[in-house]
């Protein structure tokens, strides 16, 4: 009886086994198939992604930077004909003049000093002097008052004052070779010392930075006025690095205003802070969320962007919308060129048949994936499109904005961003009235020592 127990009981374990051991094996079988079914819906994107082309600057929005240009035979250009050589145009004030007469003939050596002479060549001699710093003790005397008997001291010359040893001038010197030329503090300080002469430590310049805070905030905030004042905004931004951490350098400008504002967010908080109450009635920007839906009357779109969107739908092989919408945008834009020549009513019924060439368009139905995906955005953003037609004011692209952004692009790849948050926002600030400056006519380095000195940027007349 009891051998009979025993072999029951073995035959029960045995089972139990089997029983787990069959349950291990389906459960590997489930995740095996999961992993077969994610594995195979995969490998079938990917193959769709190979029949797709590559982004480019010339289809997408790519920084050109990024992109690359094809390797070219080597041509050997023939060699120019000659022609009339060029010269440097003279200078309309020299600093000095030389009249030379001739004492003796090349040729014979004859004395000629007494024959009548005119003019031959004029040409200008260009030098710089040896470069010195000009500096000048102050040494304020004072004494004891015979009325009051209190101590008296006499007052500092204008624009000597105690505290930092430098003026103004070299100030704006180093503010322009920092941010305008991208010049390292290292460097700054030892080619001051090459150049000038002038022993700077590399702390000394970042307290002259941070002098001129107060001073391009105030002449920031008059561009931002006069910016608020027009009817027409134009807005962009750009990463920014800013100590460990990712900020984004916006920029809002039109015609001969812009302020550029550091935030550590891209989203509509940044825009809804500078701007306000206030509201203007057209916006140029591209078709971010965040730069929509701030206009009273209308947005305008980039037309540059849809362009390489709707080049890139081209590229992937859509041959039955794209194609004659990119020919359709290519036409808005040079009616757009030629707005300044053309009547009110011309540009009206230009509008009018952009519009009806439009709907054409969008009652096709492409069969091609991207064709799809292409129609799809021009039915959200259609109504902002054309706006640029009828008002002369606003551009059909958005291109201002990247150009006024390009140097900060250019900086950012030089220094790889800022370690403080308020070097980030003095850049902000300077680049302000550098851009400024540019559009009103006035040098960047012109515009620094205004700065600096409290007067405002001249407007254009």
């Amino acid at each position: 009886m009891h051998s009979f127990c025993k072999a029951d009981s073995t035959r029960g374990q045995i089972r139990n086994l089997l029983r787990e051991n069959y349950t291990v094996r389906s459960n590997t079988i489930s995740a095996l198939k999961r992993q077969i079914e994610f594995l195979t819906t995969r490998v079938a994107e990917l193959e769709a992604k190979l029949g797709l082309p590559p982004k480019t600057p010339d289809n997408s929005s790519t920084p050109p930077s990024q992109g690359r240009k094809a390797s070219g035979e080597v041509m050997n250009k023939p060699e120019r004909k000659a022609h009339v050589g060029a010269h440097r145009p003279l200078h309309p004030n020299p600093a000095h003049k030389r009249e030379v007469m001739a004492s003796s003939c090349q040729h014979c050596g004859a004395d000629v000093s007494g024959v009548a002479q005119t003019a031959c060549e004029t040409y200008d001699h260009v030098e710089i002097p040896d470069i010195k710093p000009d500096v000048t003790r102050v040494t304020l005397h004072g004494g004891v008052c015979p009325c009051c008997a209190k101590k008296f001291k006499a007052a500092p010359p204008s624009g000597m004052k105690p505290g930092s040893p430098f003026g103004e001038n070299l100030r704006a010197l180093v503010i322009y070779l920092r941010f305008t030329q991208g010049i390292a503090f290292e460097r700054l300080a030892r080619l001051l010392s090459d150049i000038l002469g002038l022993e700077i430590s590399e702390g000394a310049l970042v307290n002259m930075l941070d002098a001129a805070r107060d001073a391009f905030a105030r002449q920031t905030s008059h561009i931002r006025a006069r910016l608020m004042s027009g009817t027409i905004l134009q807005s962009d931004e750009t990463g920014l690095r800013v100590g460990k951490r990712n900020w984004w350098l916006w920029v809002f400008h039109h015609d001969d205003s812009a302020v550029f504002v550091v935030e550590p967010s891209r989203g509509k908080c940044v825009v809804e802070g500078f701007l306000g109450a206030f509201r203007p009635d057209f916006w140029v920007s591209d078709r971010y969320g965040g730069q929509m839906g701030w206009a009273k009357k209308d947005n305008q779109v980039c037309l540059a962007h849809l362009i390489r969107d709707v080049q890139y739908a081209i590229d992937a092989g859509d041959d039955i919308f794209a194609p004659d919408l990119r020919h359709l945008f290519g036409r808005a834009c040079r009616i757009g060129r030629r707005r300044d020549k053309l009547a009110d009513v011309t540009l009206k019924t230009y509008a009018a048949r952009l519009e009806a060439r439009l709907d054409e368009l969008m009652h096709r139905t492409p069969t091609h994936k991207a064709g799809v995906k292409l129609q799809r955005v021009i039915k959200k953003i259609r109504r902002h499109m054309f706006v640029f037609i009828t008002n002369r004011a606003i551009p059909a692209t958005n291109n201002g904005s990247e150009r006024a952004l390009r140097p900060c692009v250019t900086f950012r790849k030089i220094t790889n961003g800022f370690r403080t948050e308020w070097g980030a926002r003095l850049y902000a600030g300077i680049r302000s009235v550098i851009e400024t400056a540019r559009r009103r006519a006035i040098t960047a380095l012109e515009a620094i020592r205004l700065t600096l000195a409290g007067k405002p940027l001249a407007t254009a007349p």
